[in-house]
């Protein structure tokens, strides 16, 4: 025995981080949403479903004009951390709507990690939609 314990349980560890892994890139839905009574009401969402149970989401606002998009959070159930789940994520929403410009007003520990490794850029919550001057709203296409 060292200092971790005994090897089985470092086996079932591994074993059980294999398989949420697995779980993740198999058993996951992903389906976009309007957020009704949202704080916003041009705030979008993507759902992440496992077996007719929501798993996480990431909220969305997007701008059609100035083909901007800002990412305003991202939460995932504690099992499906450090499984990849969240790069999935934000690799959907990126494949979903091609050409736009990404950015996030997160700044918490745990999705700063992930918003670097996609190579979002951080901004401020009160940043302005460019083309308006107003914080970013979904416009209608025509």
């Amino acid at each position: 025995m060292g200092q971790d314990g005994p090897r089985h349980s470092r086996r079932r560890q591994l074993l059980g981080r294999l398989r949420r892994r697995l779980l993740a890139y198999r058993s996951i839905e992903f389906l976009p949403s309007r957020i009704s009574g949202g704080t916003r009401p041009d705030e979008e969402c993507l759902l992440l479903v496992h077996i007719r149970k929501v798993v996480g989401q990431v909220r969305y606002r997007l701008c059609d004009q100035c083909e901007e998009g800002v990412i305003t959070d991202v939460t995932l159930e504690e099992r499906f951390r450090s499984t990849g789940l969240g790069t999935r994520a934000l690799s959907h929403l990126r494949s979903r709507h091609p050409g736009v410009r990404w950015r996030s007003t997160l700044n918490l520990r745990s999705t700063r990690d992930l918003l670097r490794r996609m190579s979002i850029p951080a901004t401020d919550a009160a940043c302005l939609c460019s083309h308006r001057g107003e914080p970013g709203l979904r416009l209608p296409r025509p």
